[in-house]
């Protein structure tokens, strides 16, 4: 039902097992982070297009136990290899991509979309990605409060700060935001988030009173008036408080500027290494400064990239696995990394050793970059060569072959030494990598007592319940955005850039 917290502390019984909570790593498109695989006879990427495709797999994941659907998205296409969107394109490595949640007309799609897989699973959780860069706080907050409502609190959001020159360039801007600085601007658009979900409406606002025509008091919905650096509104939040009022909140950086803002705001966070002793830095790190705030740095998770081929033996597992590569496309992946890295993969000599110097694009994914320039004992250098063969199957994280006993094994490893609390699955084809997770991983899982117990069919948890337990459906006390709630919201001055806050 939900990890085990630090609440066990100072206790003489033995401590329980950490519970592996599992996400499926899904994007909407036909080839994510196995680019290829779409020519593999068994593959049904692409009919995502299909309302029915994504009701069949979100209720294989929620008979399964799986905690969340976790959805990325991207802006625009890689078109650092070659300099050419082309192979991004040829390859289909993440092109074409269909709407997964965002802006104006499409927005309706996606409340039907997430309404009719919300209405088709009880317990199953829906993370989707959305960027801090391309649009005022006030339309996602109304979308994210409706979302919550629709899937009553099921839902979480993974908050990303936009760096693609081709995704600004598709909305008229010629150069995306720095990196440091999409930061401080992502930031302050939490902040004014939680006034809006935490701080507008008391939890009696809706008080229906037919007698005197009276619905809401208007007396406990507080107007926010925010002025700050980069957002000002002056405003009521439209929609009344759902379920979690704050979604589940999941962020993926990791660099300096991303680690000070994830140990801030999220519950989790996404990460990504061939090795857990290349992530265990970062994740100590980020735990160091989320408790200097105050938090308790047991209250964040992380979830690593995890891609498993699984076979009822490792014999079979490994057959599965050269069959896959058979249909792996090599350049799709290079395209990927290139994308990622802010490295032309392609203009470079197969074994030439690759550092951060050979990035010359100075937009990119920073924490990716690192992660495929640091070094480990089981890949003691990058190189062209060696990234194509890491990238066109699992793409960013590690891939498992093996029988459940044996890719369980790895995932304990990865947990005990990367001090993580679960994994994003990467699939290779789809829903099939699914069904083996289901079918054959999470009964060695169970069988191992550590897997979460799957909720009853008479529970219905919202997303936060998932990770902290039964009855934590709101942002826990130590949080940040919990000082903007109704109670003891204080309205900040405005920005001056002469005050010590703008240092």
């Amino acid at each position: 039902m939900a990890t085990e917290d630090a609440n066990n502390v100072g206790s003489h019984a033995e401590a329980p097992k950490k519970k592996i909570l599992l996400n499926a790593f899904y994007m909407s498109t036909v080839g994510h982070l196995s680019p290829g695989q779409w020519k593999d006879p068994t593959d049904k990427s692409a009919t995502k297009r299909n309302l029915k495709y994504w009701i069949e797999l979100v209720q294989l994941l929620e008979r399964g136990g799986i905690n969340a659907l976790f959805l990325a998205d991207t802006y625009g296409g890689y078109d650092t290899y070659e300099g050419s969107l082309d192979n991004c394109i040829r390859r289909a490595a993440q092109w074409p991509m269909t709407e997964s949640h965002h802006r104006e007309f499409p927005k309706l799609c996606t409340l039907v979309h997430y309404g009719a897989m919300a209405a088709a699973t009880k317990n199953l959780s829906f993370a989707i990605t959305a960027s801090t860069s391309f649009e005022p706080p006030f339309l996602l907050a109304k979308r994210f409060s409706t979302l919550d409502h629709f899937t009553g609190g099921r839902f979480g959001w993974n908050i990303i700060t936009s760096w693609k020159k081709a995704a600004f360039k598709a909305i008229g801007i010629d150069t995306p935001i720095e990196h440091d600085q999409r930061y401080a601007q992502a930031d302050e658009y939490l902040r004014v988030l939680y006034k809006l979900w935490e701080g507008s409406w008391a939890d009696d606002a809706i008080s229906p009173d037919p007698e005197h025509d009276s619905y809401a008091d208007p007396d406990k919905i507080r107007t926010i008036k925010h002025q700050g650096k980069y957002f000002s509104l002056d405003t009521r939040h439209i929609v009344d408080p759902s379920p979690q009022r704050t979604p589940f909140l999941f962020q993926a950086g990791t660099s300096p500027a991303g680690s000070e803002f994830a140990a801030t705001h999220a519950e989790a966070i996404f990460v990504s290494a061939h090795s857990p002793a290349v992530l265990r830095p970062k994740v100590d790190k980020i735990r160091q400064l989320a408790a200097a705030q105050g938090r308790d740095p047991r209250s964040v998770k992380f979830f690593a990239t995890f891609t498993p081929v699984l076979g009822a033996t490792d014999a079979e597992a490994a057959a599965r696995h050269a069959e896959l590569k058979e249909y792996a496309s090599v350049v799709g992946g290079l395209v990927l990394m290139s994308g990622w890295t802010g490295i032309d993969l392609s203009a470079l000599p197969l074994d030439h050793e690759i550092t951060a110097a050979d990035s010359a694009e100075i937009h990119k994914v920073t924490s990716i970059l690192e992660a495929f320039t640091a070094t480990s004992d089981k890949i003691p250098k990058w190189t062209p060569r060696i990234i194509a063969e890491q990238a066109s199957i699992g793409g960013l994280g590690p891939t498992s072959v093996g029988s459940p006993a044996t890719v369980a094994d790895e995932m304990e490893r990865w947990i005990e030494e990367g001090d993580l609390d679960g994994f994003n699955i990467g699939y290779v084809t789809t829903p099939g990598s699914f069904e083996d997770v289901v079918d054959l991983l999470v009964p060695e899982l169970q069988r191992r007592g550590i897997y979460p117990d799957i909720p009853r069919n008479d529970q219905h948890l919202t997303a936060r319940e998932r990770v902290y337990g039964e009855g934590q459906s709101g942002l826990r006390d130590d949080h940040p955005g919990s000082k903007y709630k109704y109670p003891v919201y204080k309205e900040e001055p405005p920005y001056s850039p002469e005050s010590p806050a703008a240092a």
